[in-house]
């Protein structure tokens, strides 16, 4: 069995989250530097196999594509190239950085913690899968 990886695809930094194998949990895994994310996904996929990418799609609140989509859409044509047999599917990511930041809060992080924007990221990526999961 594989494991599904979601990606909070962002400017700088890039947020990650995987299954365990049975596809029920969803786990931060780590952040990336964006510029490397490429390198990182071919090197974990040469130890872990995945069935599937989550990528965060980010709307404003009328439902239309935010900037940054202009930023994912090129990364999304080498993803497909690099990994032809994986497919790609996009979750709708608004409000994942403010949940991820009340998530910290309610999980006693201190102030200095909270500030690590990696850490927000990773678990963006986390509530993106887990609402996946959800939603299956």
């Amino acid at each position: 069995m594989g494991r599904i990886l979601a990606i909070d695809f962002g400017k700088k930094r890039t947020g990650i989250a995987i299954t365990d194998e049975l596809k029920i949990i969803a786990s931060g895994l780590t952040t990336v530097a964006t510029g490397e994310l490429l390198d990182f996904l071919k090197d974990y996929l040469s130890k872990e196999k995945v069935t599937l990418f989550l990528v965060g799609k980010p709307k404003q609140m009328n439902n239309l594509d935010s900037e940054s989509e202009v930023l994912i859409k090129p990364f999304l044509k080498k993803l497909t190239t690099a990994f032809p047999n994986i497919p790609i599917e996009r979750v709708d990511e608004r409000f994942t950085s403010k949940m991820a930041f009340q998530t910290m809060i309610d999980g006693g992080l201190k102030k200095k913690q909270r500030r690590d924007k990696g850490l927000i990221d990773e678990i963006s990526a986390t509530i993106i899968l887990q609402s996946y999961l959800y939603s299956q």
